[in-house]
C-alpha cells in the first residue's frame, strides 16, 4: 500500500497515526477505496508531510467525486457540485467546502474522500450537517490523513457521540494544519469535554470557539487544567455557557495567571458579575504577556465590580482591547474608573456601548480623554449622552491626540428641538473632524491593532466616528 507509510508518523505522546486501512482504537474501521479507483496516481508531498493529488483540475474533481458516488451508491450533492464547479482553484487549494445543512451520511462521507484527497480548503464548514456516527468519525479520519483544512467548523452537531468526539480530539492533537477549530452549541458534558481538553495539551490550534457549548462548572475545570499549559492557543471564545461569578470565574483567573500564550479571551454574555470580574482582574494584573483581548459584554457587571477594576487598571501591562458594554456601570463605575484608566498605560479601546451612562458619565470620559495619550477607541453607543455630554468631549478632542474612534449614537428622528439638533450635529461633526485628523496623525505611526487577533480587529471597527 503507497500510502501506509505517511500515516506511520510518531505523535507528539508517542501514538502512531493508524495507516490508511487500519482500525483505530475503538474498534471503528474506516473504508478508503484502493489507489487504482482513485482520480489520479501521481502524489505530491507538501511541505506538512500531507500527500495530495497534483495536476487535478476543478472539473476532474468533481468527475471523481461523481464516480465515488457511484461506487458508494449515494447521489451526488448538487450543492457540492456547484462549488467545485464554480471555485477558484490556487495551487491545490480552495477558499471553502461549504457543507453547512447538508445530511451527511456514513456512505455520503466516504464518497467525499476523493474531494478531500484531491484538494486543500482554508474552511471546511459541517454545520448542522445531522453527522451520523460512522460517517462523522469517517470524515474527521479522512480530514486528518490528508490535512484537508485550516479552519474546521462542526457546530450545531448535538447528536455527535462517542466515536465521533474520539475523531475529533485525534484530529485536533494530531493535525499539523488545523489551526481553528468552531464546535458551537453542542452540549460539551462528560466524555466530549474531557476528550477535547486532553487533545488540547498538544494541540497546535490558535483558535477555539466553543460558545454555547454548557461549559460551566467540571467541563470548564477540565478544559482550563488542559489550557494552562497549552503553548500555541491564541483566542478562545466562551460566548453564552452560564459562566458563573464564583468557581467558573475562578477557574478563568487561573488560566489569565498562568497561561501567557492566549491573547483574546471572549468571555460575553455569561455571568461572570461583580464578583467574577474581580478573579478575573487578580488573573491580570500580574501578567507581563499574555491577554491582550478581554471581551465581557452582557455580563451582569455593575459599579461595584469596577471597584476591583479600578485597582487592576493601574498596573495593567499588557491589556490593550477591553469590552465592558451591555453592562449597568452606570456614571458611577465611571466615576470609579476614571482616574485609573489615567494612570494605566496599556488599554487602546474601550468598548462602553449601552453602559447605562448619561451626560455625567461622559464628562468623566472627556476628563479621561484629555490626559490620555494613547486610548484609540472608544465606543459610546445606545446610552443617554446629550448635549452637555457631547460638549464635554468635544472640549477633550481639542487637547487629546490619540483618540481616532469615537462611536455616538445618530441623532434620533423624534428630537424636536432644532437648536438642540443643530448644536448635535455641529458638536458631533467636530468630534469626528477631530478624531479623523488624530488618526491622519498617527497614520505614519505603527498601528498596535494590525498585531491583534481578528476579535480585536471586530471591535476595533466597531470603534468607528458617529
Amino acid at each position: 500500500m503507497t500510502h501506509c507509510s505517511d500515516r506511520d508518523e510518531q505523535s507528539d505522546d508517542g501514538e502512531e497515526k493508524p495507516t490508511k486501512n487500519q482500525k483505530k482504537k475503538g474498534g471503528k474501521h474506516v473504508s478508503f477505496p484502493p489507489d487504482e479507483q482513485i482520480v489520479s496516481g501521481f502524489a505530491e508531498h507538501r511541505d506538512d508531510g500531507r500527500k495530495v493529488d497534483s495536476c487535478l483540475t476543478l472539473t476532474e474533481v468533481m468527475v471523481a467525486y461523481q464516480q465515488s458516488c457511484s461506487r458508494h451508491q449515494v447521489q451526488p450533492r448538487e450543492h457540492i457540485l456547484q462549488q467545485l464547479q464554480q471555485g477558484v482553484c490556487v495551487g491545490g487549494g480552495v477558499k471553502c467546502l461549504d457543507l453547512k445543512g447538508e445530511r451527511l451520511d456514513h456512505r455520503s462521507c466516504e464518497a467525499l474522500e476523493v474531494v478531500l484527497k484531491s484538494l486543500h480548503f482554508d474552511f471546511i464548514n459541517l454545520q448542522a450537517a445531522q453527522l451520523e456516527e460512522n460517517g462523522a468519525s469517517s470524515l474527521l479520519d479522512m480530514i486528518l490523513y490528508y490535512e484537508s483544512t485550516t479552519h474546521l467548523d462542526i457546530s450545531d452537531n448535538s447528536s455527535m457521540g462517542t466515536l465521533c468526539w474520539r475523531a475529533l480530539a485525534h484530529l485536533i492533537k494530531q493535525s499539523v494544519r488545523l489551526s481553528r477549530l468552531d464546535v458551537c452549541n453542542v452540549p460539551m458534558v462528560d466524555y466530549s469535554a474531557q476528550a477535547l481538553s486532553k487533545a488540547l495539551l498538544t494541540s497546535r490550534l490558535t483558535v477555539l470557539h466553543l460558545h454555547n457549548a454548557q461549559l460551566s462548572g467540571m467541563p470548564l475545570y477540565t478544559l482550563v487544567g488542559a489550557l494552562k499549559s497549552n503553548k500555541n492557543l491564541q483566542e478562545l471564545h466562551l460566548t453564552n455557557n452560564l459562566l458563573n461569578s464564583y468557581q467558573d470565574a475562578l477557574h478563568l483567573g487561573d488560566l489569565i495567571r498562568y497561561n501567557t500564550t492566549l491573547q483574546t479571551l471572549e468571555l460575553s454574555s455569561n455571568a461572570v458579575a461583580d464578583a467574577g470580574l474581580e478573579e478575573l482582574c487578580d488573573g491580570l494584573r500580574w501578567q507581563t504577556v499574555g491577554v491582550r483581548i478581554l471581551l465581557l459584554r452582557n455580563n451582569q457587571i455593575t459599579a461595584c465590580g469596577m471597584v476591583h477594576l479600578a485597582k487592576a487598571l493601574p498596573m495593567l501591562k499588557v491589556l490593550q482591547v477591553l469590552d465592558l458594554g451591555e453592562n449597568l456601570l452606570g456614571d458611577e463605575g465611571i466615576q470609579v474608573i476614571r482616574e485609573p484608566l489615567m494612570m494605566n498605560c496599556s488599554v487602546l479601546q474601550l468598548g462602553l456601548a449601552q453602559a447605562n451612562i448619561t451626560c455625567e458619565g461622559a464628562v468623566a470620559l472627556a476628563e479621561f480623554l484629555a490626559e490620555s495619550r494613547q486610548i484609540q477607541g472608544l465606543d459610546l453607543r445606545q446610552n443617554e449622552v446629550k448635549v452637555g455630554g457631547l460638549m464635554a468631549l468635544c472640549l477633550a478632542l481639542r487637547i487629546n491626540r490619540s483618540l481616532a474612534s469615537l462611536d455616538l449614537d445618530h441623532i434620533p428622528p423624534q428630537e424636536q428641538d432644532e437648536f438642540l439638533v443643530e448644536t448635535r450635529t455641529r458638536l458631533q461633526s467636530e468630534i469626528t473632524q477631530r478624531c479623523l485628523a488624530n488618526a491622519s496623525r498617527s497614520h505614519l505611526a505603527p498601528d498596535p491593532s494590525e498585531t491583534l487577533p481578528a476579535e480585536a480587529h471586530g471591535l476595533a471597527d466597531s470603534l468607528t466616528p458617529a
